[in-house]
């Protein structure tokens, strides 16, 4: 689940980035269609989206470590 979070956060700042540039990711090219607000809106929740998978994710694989090193 990390790596899928960390993508889509990484897709977000590369939007936000690029975004001052006059470019967006070709996958996001679709946000703006709907406005300048909405764009920015989808693009802060990508990467908010992404920094909360990332951490719940990160978090439940150090537990599954700690499981898998336990003697039997």
């Amino acid at each position: 689940m990390s790596k899928i979070g960390g993508y889509i956060a990484i897709f977000g700042i590369a939007s936000i980035i690029l975004y001052f540039f006059n470019y967006e990711l070709r996958i996001l090219s679709w946000i703006g269609l709907w406005g300048e607000t909405t764009a920015w809106i989808i693009r802060i929740g990508l990467v908010v989206l992404g920094a909360v998978l990332f951490f719940i994710g990160a978090s439940g694989d150090s537990e599954e470590e700690v499981e898998v090193q336990r003697p039997e």
